[in-house]
């Protein structure tokens, strides 16, 4: 089997941090660390007195700009229905006008009228329809004028309520709350403790849901991929987890695996806890194996000592190793079934081609 044994720790699945998004003291506190809390849940309650002030002053600024905006939608407004009665008022003497001067025009015409009156009917008329035309063209250009000054002024208004919304959400922010549902850790505020605004307060770790991190040797790196199956023996059972994500850097020659549980998990696993886990990397095939022994380490697999048939001598030979787990490293070229090989630590013989061995 190629499988690789690994020691993995228990983590939550999920943490989500919890910081303090303002400063301020520690008014009350209604959970302990380790509880179980629900999203939304009230935690803690902090005091800024100067968070307060400033929404306090915000909102009468606000509550001027708004009364102050108001007076002129209102004088706007006014001035509209000023317009229109204008319009009007010149649209009627505009048609009175007209009806006169086509009431004496036939008049004057079979000579019933002096030519003055109808004159003096035809300019009124004249002066009527020019002075409408240009009370409607007026309208038009304030109306235009207005709507635009309306939307600019209604703007306003939002943008200064979402001021006063931003600063009653930041006041609201000293109610510390739960962003997620889960069991709080590293939760140790006291009342009447100051924080500093970003400053972490605690975690909260997904509730029955963990994940295992193993740590790889480097020489498994181009190995290991997601999806791969591993086993994991807890409480005389056994489990399966699949490798969730890969972290490629490498430190101290190991890169870092999560692993997650595929069905149930064990039950009553702690953060911290540490469990055994055989990670599977390839399909059983028939192959020929040597123990895996402290001479890799020396040899890099290049070379191994073959003993003679006889038992008394051992030969450096040149070999191809392959795949290779815990107990078992595979051959590829340079041995053949049944020959029995030296795996013990070459220290101070690797550079040896020959070994007499002590019967």
């Amino acid at each position: 089997d190629d499988f690789l044994p690994l020691r993995a720790r228990v983590t939550p699945l999920v943490t989500v941090y919890l910081d303090a998004v303002e400063g301020g003291r520690v008014e009350k506190l209604y959970v302990e660390d380790g509880a179980m809390v629900q999203q939304g849940q009230l935690l803690a309650e902090l005091s800024n007195s100067d968070l307060q002030l400033n929404l306090l002053a915000r909102q009468s600024d606000v509550s001027r700009e708004v009364n102050s905006m108001r007076s002129q939608e209102l004088a706007l407004a006014q001035s509209q229905m000023g317009d229109e009665r204008s319009v009007i008022d010149a649209n009627l003497a505009a048609d009175k006008a007209k009806r006169q001067y086509e009431l004496q025009k036939p008049l004057y015409e079979k000579g019933f009228i002096p030519a003055k009156t109808f004159n003096d009917s035809r300019d009124d008329y004249v002066s009527s329809e020019r002075r409408a035309a240009v009370l409607r063209r007026a309208q038009q250009v304030n109306q235009r004028l207005q709507t635009s000054q309306l939307a600019q002024l209604r703007e306003s208004n939002a943008s200064l309520s979402g001021s006063l919304g931003i600063a009653r959400a930041t006041l609201d922010a000293l109610n510390l709350r739960a962003p997620v549902t889960g069991q709080l850790t590293a939760f140790s505020i006291q009342v009447g403790q100051s924080l500093n605004r970003g400053e972490r307060l605690g975690q909260i770790d997904s509730a029955g849901r963990n994940k295992l991190v193993a740590q790889v040797d480097e020489f498994y790196l181009g190995r290991v991929q997601p999806g791969q199956i591993a086993t994991v023996d807890t409480g005389g059972k056994s489990y399966k987890a699949k490798v969730a994500k890969i972290y490629p850097q490498v430190r101290n020659g190991a890169f870092e695996v999560d692993l997650t549980f595929t069905a149930a998990e064990p039950p009553d696993l702690q953060r911290g806890q540490t469990l055994q886990v055989r990670l599977t990397l390839g399909d059983p095939t028939p192959a020929l194996l040597i123990p895996n022994g402290a001479f890799y380490n020396e040899t890099g697999g290049a070379f191994i000592f073959v003993v003679a048939p006889d038992g008394n001598a051992a030969v450096k030979r040149n070999v191809k190793l392959g795949r290779r787990n815990a107990d078992f490293i595979e051959v590829l070229e340079g041995l053949e079934p049944g020959e029995r090989v030296i795996t013990s630590p070459y220290t101070g013989f690797a550079d040896k081609d020959r070994l007499d061995l002590e019967t």
